[in-house]
C-alpha cells in the first residue's frame, strides 16, 4: 500500500473504530441496561432523571474541555499522543462497565461520563490530524471516507451485539443481561484494536509549531473564544444562527440519548428498542446524501426547516405513542432526517461567516455543538419528575403507579418541543442578506 494511502486509511479507521461507542454504548445498551440493571428498583422517572443528569454532566464537562483541548490539538507533537490517550480512556471505561453490578447507578453514570469525555476528546485531536494524512485537494473525500467508515463499522459491531442479544445461547452466554455486558467489552477490544492501526499508519501533523505548556495551552484556548465572541458580537446573523443551532441540535441529540430510555419508560421491551435504534443507523447514512440534495434544490435553510418540522411531528408523535409498530415508524422517520440536519447545518454555516476565517469561526461551532444535550436531557429528567410528584394521588393503586408513570415520561418526552421551538423561532429571523451585509462591513 502506498504510503499516502496507508495514512488515509489508518485515519478512517479510527472513525470505524469510535462509532462502536457511539452506537453500541450511548445510543443503544447503556440507556437499556442503565434502567433495568444498574437503576434496578428505582421507579422510570426517577431512573430517567438519572440518566439524564449523567448524559448532561459529560455533555457539559466536554463542552468546557473544548477549548483547552483545541488550543493543544495546534501543537504538533501532541495531536497524536493526545489522542491516544483520550481514545484508551474511552476504552477502558467501556470495558469497565462490563464490571460495574446491580444497582451501582453511581458508578455506571462515572464511567460512562469518563467514556463520553474519551470520545468527545479523541474526536477534536482526530479532526486535527485531517491535514496531516491528505493534501487540499482530496480533504473533502477524505472526511467523508472516514464519516463513512464510522457509520459502517459503528453499525456492524452494534448489527453483531443486537443478534447476540436476541439470541445468547449462540455464544454460549445464558441471558441477554449477560449479552449486553459482554457488549461493552466488544466495543473496548474493537476500539482499541482498531485504534492500532490509526497510531501506525497517520504522520505527526505538518506544522512544526512547539508542544508548549499546559498552562499556555489554556490561556490559549480560552483566550481565542473570546477573541471569537468579540467578532460574533458584531455579525448578529452568526450569533443568532448558533443560538437557533443550539437549541434544534440540543433537541436532535437529547432524542438520540434519551429515546431507548423513554420506550422502557413506556414498558416497550428491550429487543423492540434495539431493533429500532438499527433501523435509524442503516436508513440515516443514505438519507443523509438525499437530505443533502433536497438542500442544494430548496436551499439549506429551507430544508433545515422541514428537518426541525419533522423532530417536532415525532415529538408529538412519540408523546401519544402506544405499541412497537409505532417506535419503529418513528425510528424511520428520525433516520431520514437526523444526518441531514446535521450536514446541513454545517454547510449552512459556513455561507454567513467570514472567508478566510472559517478554522476559526468552525472551531467555536464545533464547541458549542459540545454543549448539545445539557439543557434536552436535564429538562426531560426534571419535567418528568414534577409531572409525577403532581399527578400521583397519597395512596396509589399498584396500577396508578406504573400508569402515572409512563404519563410523567410522556411529558417529559414532550418537553423537548420546547427546544425545536425556539430553534425554529430564532431560525425564522436569520437573513442571509443581512449577513452578506455584516460581512462586507468588516
Amino acid at each position: 500500500m502506498h504510503k499516502n494511502q496507508k495514512a488515509i486509511w489508518g485515519w478512517a479507521l479510527y472513525d470505524w473504530a469510535n462509532s462502536a461507542f457511539a452506537t453500541t454504548v450511548m445510543a443503544g445498551f447503556f440507556p437499556v441496561f442503565f434502567k433495568v440493571f444498574w437503576s434496578h428498583g428505582a421507579n422510570v422517572n426517577v431512573s430517567t432523571a438519572r440518566l439524564g443528569l449523567g448524559n448532561a454532566l459529560a455533555s457539559l464537562i466536554v463542552a468546557l474541555m473544548a477549548p483547552i483541548l483545541g488550543a493543544a490539538a495546534d501543537k504538533n507533537d501532541t495531536r497524536k499522543k493526545f489522542l491516544i490517550l483520550f481514545a484508551y480512556l474511552g476504552v477502558l471505561m467501556s470495558a469497565s462497565l462490563f464490571l460495574v453490578g446491580k444497582g451501582q447507578w453511581v458508578l455506571a453514570v462515572f464511567c460512562y461520563c469518563l467514556g463520553a469525555i474519551g470520545f468527545a476528546g479523541a474526536n477534536i485531536f482526530y479532526d486535527a490530524l485531517l491535514p496531516s494524512v491528505t493534501g487540499r485537494d482530496r480533504i473533502h473525500y477524505v472526511s467523508s471516507l472516514g464519516f463513512s467508515m464510522g457509520y459502517l463499522g459503528g453499525g456492524l459491531l452494534f448489527l453483531f451485539n443486537v443478534l447476540i442479544t436476541l439470541n445468547p445461547s449462540w455464544v454460549g452466554l445464558p441471558n441477554e443481561s449477560e449479552a449486553i455486558r459482554w457488549s461493552f467489552l466488544s466495543v473496548a477490544l474493537w476500539w482499541g484494536g482498531f485504534t492500532v492501526f490509526t497510531i501506525l499508519w497517520v504522520p505527526k501533523s505538518r506544522n512544526t509549531a512547539p508542544a508548549g505548556r499546559l498552562v499556555d495551552m489554556i490561556k490559549d484556548g480560552f483566550g481565542q473564544v473570546l477573541i471569537t465572541l468579540g467578532r460574533i458580537r458584531r455579525l448578529k446573523m452568526v450569533f443568532l444562527f448558533l443560538l437557533a443551532y443550539w437549541f434544534y441540535i440540543d433537541g436532535v441529540d437529547t432524542i438520540i440519548r434519551m429515546a431507548v430510555d423513554y420506550g422502557l419508560s413506556l414498558g416497550f421491551a428491550t429487543n423492540d428498542l434495539i431493533v429500532a435504534l438499527l433501523i435509524v443507523q442503516f436508513v440515516g447514512f443514505p438519507a443523509a446524501l438525499v437530505f443533502g440534495k433536497l438542500g442544494q434544490k430548496w436551499g439549506a435553510r429551507k430544508a433545515i426547516f422541514l428537518a426541525i418540522g419533522i423532530y417536532i411531528l415525532v415529538t408529538i408523535y412519540g408523546t401519544v405513542m402506544s405499541h412497537q409498530i409505532d417506535f419503529y415508524i418513528l425510528a424511520v422517520v428520525i433516520g431520514l432526517v437526523q444526518g441531514g440536519i446535521q450536514a446541513l447545518s454545517r454547510s449552512y454555516y459556513a455561507g454567513l461567516i467570514p472567508m478566510g476565517q472559517e478554522a476559526e469561526f468552525y472551531g467555536f461551532y464545533n464547541m458549542l455543538g459540545k454543549f448539545a444535550a445539557i439543557i434536552g436531557p436535564f429538562l426531560m429528567g426534571i419535567v418528568g419528575l414534577i409531572a409525577r410528584r403532581l399527578l400521583m394521588p397519597p395512596t396509589p393503586s399498584p396500577e396508578q403507579v406504573i400508569e402515572i408513570g409512563r404519563l410523567a415520561s410522556r411529558f417529559s418526552i414532550g418537553s423537548v418541543l420546547i427546544l425545536f421551538f425556539l430553534g425554529a423561532l430564532l431560525l425564522y429571523f436569520v437573513d442571509e442578506e443581512k449577513a452578506r451585509a455584516d460581512l462586507n462591513r468588516l
